[in-house]
């Protein structure tokens, strides 16, 4: 009984350091270290503070449209593909939706900006998955290819529509009530320590440490910070599209799924799960969803151009892989993609703030991307096994040294030297 309970104790200690550490809680611990650092700069070179109520807004308002278009691109990542097109769909849907507004009104203009995103992403589905070719050479081509439809629709200059419907709707602003933030955040922190409790072993996961933060969060603002719950219309989007999302992956036959068609195809394929519908439809809602975020960019500014979100995608990416999901698919969490997409805005924000030249902002964001996939890769499974086979060989090619024995005279040697005899030979 005595052996039971240790054993579940360590079982359980293991769990909370598994949850706690930088592979599962990095993106956290680099987000939390990264505005301590702007806070602690902007402090002792007298300018406002980096935590205002208002610069916190802008940063949320600034990755609200990248962080929509990163939980579902990472999605796409779980099932093992991955989707470089999402730009590229976006400035088609709001090139069409712009061309449609002034005559047929907002929504014919919308639907037919979301049946070409969802054309686009089946178009990808259908050429990766039932064709065969590459995920990488299908999206990459479709990048070029509705880019230069947007080029040929607008013949290389921006529209702007009269109807200013999507602009009203991207720039209203939404106001929380603090008293649904502080009941809000208690019910998350105890839906995070009640699904901690009720596991086998009592141990904490990844998902519950979210959990339990998130309501950590609403409760401090709801309580101290009330002016940022008065947020942007798609701030409150990323919010809702990221806490659905999670739950679906986590708690969810088709989150398993998802994961499992990611993680080992043909396994999953022998389970009597439908590989190709699965990773299919992640293509079709990416593109539904790259669609709805080009309307709400062009509605931003009620005007698009030929050049509208270009290299977003790498943006959307990089982000993901901060959150740490892994680009062979079976890993990843919605969650840690937002957050990596405030590092990358963060960042931004930070430079602008400072005044530090741009030159260098793509430097330390590239630097912070390698550095943040080097990590997951050493801190993963896979790269523990290869460093630690790397120094396994290290110290097999390692010459020995032979073992110390005792000096024989030399006129003793002889005499103690076993004579050997020679052993018949085989035919």
């Amino acid at each position: 009984m005595t052996s039971g309970t240790a054993t579940a104790r360590r079982r359980s200690n293991s769990g909370w350091r598994r949850a706690l550490a930088p592979r599962s809680a990095g993106v956290v611990y680099a987000l939390v270290a990264l505005v301590l650092a702007l806070t602690i700069t902007s402090s002792v070179q007298s300018r406002p503070s980096y935590l205002s109520s208002v610069n916190v807004s802008n940063i949320l308002d600034q990755a609200s449209l990248t962080g929509i278009l990163a939980i579902f691109m990472t999605v796409v990542l779980i099932t093992g593909n991955f989707d470089l097109s999402v730009g590229s769909t976006a400035a088609l849907a709001g090139t069409v939706a712009l061309k449609l507004i002034d005559h047929y009104g907002a929504l014919i203009a919308l639907l037919a900006a979301l049946l070409t995103g969802v054309l686009v992403g089946l178009i990808n589905g259908v050429l990766v998955q039932k064709v065969g070719v590459n995920a990488f050479i299908v999206t990459l081509g479709t990048l070029t290819a509705v880019r230069g439809v947007v080029q040929a629709v607008l013949n290389g200059q921006s529209i702007t529509a009269t109807d200013t419907v999507f602009e009203k709707f991207e720039t209203a602003r939404w106001t929380m009530p603090e008293g649904i933030a502080i009941v809000g955040g208690i019910l998350l922190i105890a839906a995070g320590v009640l699904l901690t409790v009720r596991t086998r072993l009592r141990q904490l996961t990844a998902g519950n440490v979210m959990l339990v933060g998130a309501g950590v969060a609403f409760l401090a603002i709801g309580a101290f910070r009330p002016l940022l719950l008065n947020e942007t219309v798609p701030v409150w989007i990323m919010i809702v599209l990221a806490v659905i999302t999670s739950l679906v992956l986590r708690y969810t036959v088709v989150g398993r799924n998802i994961y499992a068609v990611g993680g080992n195809p043909e396994a999953a394929r022998l389970s009597g799960i439908n590989v190709d519908r699965y990773k299919m439809t992640a293509f079709v809602v990416n593109g539904f969803v790259a669609a709805g975020v080009g309307v709400l960019y062009a509605g931003k500014f009620n005007s698009v151009d030929p050049t509208l979100l270009t290299g977003s995608e790498l943006t959307v990416i990089a982000a993901a892989v901060l959150g740490g999901t892994s680009l062979f698919g079976g890993s990843g969490y919605v969650t840690k993609s937002v957050i990596g997409t405030l590092i990358l805005f963060t960042l931004s924000n930070g430079f602008n703030v400072l005044n530090i030249g741009s030159n260098y902002q793509n430097v330390v964001q590239g630097s912070v991307l390698v550095a943040a996939a080097a990590m997951y890769t050493a801190t993963s499974a896979r790269g523990g096994g290869l460093i630690a086979s790397a120094l396994a060989r290290r110290r097999k090619a390692e010459p020995e040294l032979p073992p110390a024995t005792a000096t024989v005279p030399e006129d003793q040697s002889a005499a103690n030297t076993p004579q050997m005899t020679s052993a018949p030979q085989s035919d």
